[in-house]
């Protein structure tokens, strides 16, 4: 027969569509990938921001070296203050702990006086515009650990990620995207597990966008017009068939979901990524240049328009090569810390600039965050230059929607070992966030395996004091 009287061949017709869902799912399961088709809410309050942006630093940047001065380090720099009482999880050995003063100046924000150093000084510029929290807390001092709770709340068993939660609660604002999206340009810690939907229904994992000229391999169509059409209306035939007979396949339902967002995605993505359109002054804004694609700036960029195109949950994952090549950096030496300030520092400062100059800020939550932060003292002793993990009191700021600017929340001891004074577990930090989008995180639940899990398990409470 001729092409006239049959459009294409079965494979023909799989092509496309099976290409797009497969492909949007790389580095996630291949149960699910897209939340474009969940328009449902569950919001238990009314909510102060309609989306999230996360920018996670990974690898744990020191907070006595960034957002918590401590003037006590500089008079006791390089005394001892004795050997570790346990030894570490990591089975690293007991170290005689050395002080070691910040490696830089901290300056006050000239509308709120709050302290940052120079390590950010874009940042500190729009510090007052953002709830600094100097009293974090979490559980564990590896990395794997660390990260996975920050994303899912535990140590230890794979969980469904922050993000997912979020999608899961609040559905989708804009049926052609999805409603959580992670930018990444390498792997991190934990790989796809922080943005998996894990025993939520797939659709809620997160879209993992790859920075660079193709940030969605197979997005655009390999077919015009009717015959796109018709490629993806065959698709979804052949799989509603087979799902009469597979009524419990959570996988074929995450990949129906997937080819259905795909349609969608293939008129949408392009032009919410195309950063051609930004103008010269948002380019020089950010730090950025025309035709760049893959910097932080253009990733902070692209999570603007993200937002701005109706995405709930925005993540971007700083590192800048392997898992290795980050603020973990400062087991060699602190001094590391300026590469990783400089490339995203103005880039951040910009973003909440541009929220705020489009009246976007107002219904935006920016997180920036890490899984923990860095000892007080030397790593190796008298004299070195490197700092190790400290999960006990590390530092992370909130902006926007629903938070007040300009104050700091908690505080370390005079050295920043130990929180002193109104800790944020990371279970807390987890529950206050939910709360200003909306949610419950004692009523946020799913039923799995015989028993309700939440995103905060039986812990968390909400920061009220940060609160509008």
């Amino acid at each position: 027969m001729n092409s006239t009287s049959i459009p294409m061949s079965r494979r023909q017709a799989l092509r496309g569509g099976l290409a797009a869902c497969t492909t949007l799912g790389a580095g996630t399961k291949a149960t699910g990938v897209l939340a474009a088709n969940q328009e449902t809410s569950i919001q238990h309050f009314p909510a102060k921001a309609k989306h999230v942006i996360v920018l996670y630093m990974s690898g744990g940047y020191s907070h006595v070296d960034t957002f918590d001065p401590k003037p006590k380090l500089e008079q006791l720099h390089d005394r001892s203050i004795g050997v570790e009482a346990e030894v570490s999880v990591t089975g690293m050995p007991k170290v005689d702990r050395y002080l070691k003063a910040a490696s830089w100046k901290f300056r006050p924000n000239k509308h709120c006086g709050t302290e940052v150093s120079d390590l950010f000084p874009h940042m500190r510029e729009i510090i007052h515009e953002a709830a600094l929290i100097r009293s974090m807390n979490s559980d564990h001092r590896d990395h794997g650990e660390a990260t996975l709770q920050l994303h899912t709340g535990s140590t230890s068993v794979a969980m469904p990620s922050f993000g997912a939660w979020l999608s899961f609660g609040l559905g989708s604002a804009n049926p052609q995207l999805p409603s959580h999206v992670v930018l990444s340009e390498h792997r991190p810690y934990n790989g796809p597990q922080i943005w998996d939907a894990n025993f939520l229904p797939a659709s809620h994992s997160g879209v993992r966008i790859l920075p660079g000229n193709e940030p969605l391999p197979y997005l655009k169509s390999l077919s015009p017009g009717v015959i796109r059409d018709f490629e993806f209306e065959m698709l979804s035939k052949l799989n509603q068939e087979h799902a009469q007979i597979r009524h419990d396949n959570g996988q074929l339902a995450g990949r129906m979901a997937a080819a259905q967002a795909a349609r969608g995605l293939q008129d949408a993505a392009p032009e919410a990524l195309d950063l051609s359109q930004e103008t010269p002054e948002t380019l020089k804004l950010y730090g950025s240049e025309p035709g760049d694609v893959t910097s932080y700036a253009a990733q902070c960029i692209m999570a603007r328009r993200l937002v701005e195109r109706g995405v709930r949950f925005v993540e971007i994952i700083d590192s800048v090569g392997s898992c290795s090549d980050n603020w973990d950096a400062a087991h060699r030496d602190i001094a590391s810390h300026g590469k990783y300030a400089k490339r995203v520092d103005q880039p951040i400062a910009a973003l909440i600039k541009d929220l705020k100059r489009t009246g976007l800020l107002d219904e935006t939550l920016v997180v920036f965050c890490t899984e923990f932060g860095r000892t007080p003292w030397a790593q190796d002793g008298k004299g070195t230059k490197s700092r190790n993990h400290h999960p006990q009191a590390f530092s992370c700021w909130l902006a926007g929607g629903g938070v007040k600017p300009g104050i700091v929340h908690g505080q370390s001891d005079d050295i920043g070992n130990l929180v002193e004074h109104n800790m944020v577990h990371i279970h807390d930090f987890h529950a206050t966030i939910l709360r200003i989008m909306g949610l419950d995180h004692e009523r946020l639940t799913y039923r799995h395996a015989g028993r309700d899990f939440r995103l905060t398990d039986v812990h968390g409470h909400i920061v009220e004091d940060i609160l509008i």
